[in-house]
């Protein structure tokens, strides 16, 4: 089935609202690592597009990551919906799960 955006009723609900529930079944999330290669910093985020997110980051259209480009994915992890997407960046996020991914990656200064 195509969705075009036409308004075609299946019952109470409209062949629009069809198209959309399946679209969101198919998406995926992704919690994805990247290494700044200017200073070894690690970024945690998600998104919907993995390719199209890593290219913003390199051509400097995200802020918080501008002035460090460009970086190199690490690790990126798929899920089936944004919130667990999101609970596990935030979880990522935390000082003691960065201090692992640094260590994961060789990243921690060695005394």
């Amino acid at each position: 089935m195509r969705c075009r955006g036409e308004v075609v009723r299946r019952g109470s609900v409209s062949l629009r609202e069809i198209c959309r529930r399946q679209t969101k079944l198919l998406m995926k999330y992704f919690v994805y690592i990247l290494k700044s290669q200017k200073n070894n910093d690690i970024y945690v985020g998600s998104t919907e597009n993995l390719t199209k997110r890593i290219k913003l980051h390199n051509f400097g259209k995200v802020k918080s990551t501008k002035p460090y480009g460009p970086w190199t994915l690490l690790e990126s992890k798929e899920f089936d919906s944004r919130s667990e997407a999101v609970r596990q960046e935030k979880f990522m996020k935390t000082g003691q799960q960065k201090e692992m991914l640094k260590r994961k990656y060789g990243l921690v200064a060695k005394w």
